[in-house]
């Protein structure tokens, strides 16, 4: 997967030169067994790997250098959010989940996950999912985000001490807050009186100070550094 010069490996994903390689995470076969079967059938996608539990997920991520993880968070031995902390660079991941609100989802999107599926997820859902992560993006649609943020953001830990947002303008500390209570870049737009493409570039250039890997851990940030309390979204 060596991309090609002066270009990055998601450079040459975009133009359709690389393919997707996929770990699975999960401890019922037959749950593998699907999601391969439907994963391997697609254009620039293949399962290059699959784990039974946390260990084996981390051994094999490691192994094999994959772009995405589909990870189970309830597995025996090292469960999916114990892994998902320990993954090492490089892997986005996705956690899979029963219930739309699995008690773990916020803990799991806190330890470095971008996005979560339940996995009655519709096929074509699932291979979305696939590309987006892989693209860069997180998997958390606004209406996601403000459901986890109503049900989990008051279980959250206290502000961190130090955290520092001192980098930020004060416009896009108020776009770092909007993105924190769920809001689409168009929403943002319409908010602050600018347009969406004025919001997108704000957005990013406040990942690229927070160092945040995707719009899951702006949401994240903007909770742990109480820039955004539990109860304003």
């Amino acid at each position: 997967m060596t991309p090609p010069p002066g270009g990055s490996r998601d450079d040459a994903r975009t133009r359709g030169d690389d393919v997707i390689r996929i770990v699975l995470a999960d401890d019922q076969a037959l749950v593998r067994a699907g999601f391969r079967a439907l994963l391997d059938a697609q254009p620039g996608m293949t399962v290059v790997a699959e784990a039974a539990d946390g260990a084996e997920a981390l051994v094999l991520a490691e192994e094999h250098r994959p772009d995405v993880v589909l990870m189970d968070v309830r597995m025996p031995g090292m469960d999916g959010l114990t892994a998902t902390r320990r993954m090492p660079p490089g892997p986005r991941i996705i956690i899979l989940t029963t219930f739309e609100l699995d008690e773990y989802v916020f803990e799991a999107l806190r330890g470095g996950a971008s996005g979560f599926l339940v996995k009655d997820t519709e096929p074509a859902e699932l291979i979305q999912a696939v590309r987006v992560v892989a693209a860069g993006d997180a998997l958390l649609s606004p209406g996601v985000t403000r459901r986890l943020i109503a049900e989990y953001a008051g279980r959250a830990k206290e502000p961190v001490a130090g955290m520092d947002l001192s980098a930020l303008t004060d416009r896009e500390r108020e776009v770092l807050a909007l993105v924190g209570t769920g809001m689409t870049n168009d929403e943002i737009a319409r908010t602050l009186f600018m347009s969406p493409a004025t919001a997108k570039t704000h957005v990013s250039r406040t990942m690229t100070k927070l160092h945040a890997r995707d719009r899951a851990q702006l949401v994240v940030i903007a909770y742990e550094s109480g820039l955004v309390r539990p109860g304003w979204a």
